[in-house]
């Protein structure tokens, strides 16, 4: 196991298998073209649940978001992460924030709606599940989704994660507000789902 350590803090790992075809690693400024162009090529779908779309509108833009990205993982206190399909980028999971002092992370992800339906995600979810507990030694990973998106939702719901309320007008996305689930499992809860 690699240890990664800044300042006695344990940050989370550039690269993660998942299984043959599938593969997280740290999003790299190298991965901005085909990410852009992935996100151009699914804005209609991806729209419809992620409230960013609007501010990324060129590769520089996804060069900044990538930018940002490598500060949180530096200060330890997120991480995104390419998803990649026989090489191929194919979405982003992302701890989004973590924190260390109530030993919390947040999870968001997207994907490409083709890929959508392979248990990618979930699988995805569940590495990131374990990396968190067993090595970042955290005890709660939360997902926080629109009520509506039913297809999210159920990512949570096959990992075992508990729905602890509905938020009203959780964020706005465009024109109006949409409520969302919030989600959570506790390291203990994964250890008994996980063994």
């Amino acid at each position: 196991m690699i240890n990664n350590t800044k300042s006695g803090i344990n940050i989370p790992h550039k690269y993660h298998h998942i299984e043959s075809e599938i593969e997280l690693y740290v999003t790299e400024l190298d991965d901005a073209e085909e990410l852009f162009s992935i996100i151009d090529n699914n804005r209609k779908y991806l729209r419809k649940w992620l409230p960013w779309l609007d501010e990324v509108k060129s590769v520089e833009d996804e060069k900044s978001f990538i930018l940002h990205s490598h500060e949180r993982l530096l200060r330890g206190d997120g991480v995104s992460y390419s998803i990649k399909f026989n090489n191929s980028i194919i979405g982003i999971i992302e701890l989004n924030w973590i924190d260390r002092q109530n030993r919390r992370c947040g999870v968001g992800y997207w994907i490409s709606e083709e890929f959508m339906g392979r248990g990618i995600i979930t699988k995805s979810c569940k590495k990131l599940i374990s990396h968190c507990f067993n090595d970042l030694g955290l005890n709660s990973f939360i997902l926080e989704v629109a009520k509506e998106n039913t297809r999210s939702r159920a990512v949570a719901e096959r990992i075992g994660m508990r729905l602890e309320g509905i938020k009203k007008d959780r964020e706005w996305l465009y024109d109006h507000f949409v409520d969302g689930a919030y989600y959570s499992i506790t390291k203990n809860e994964w250890k008994t789902i996980d063994s």
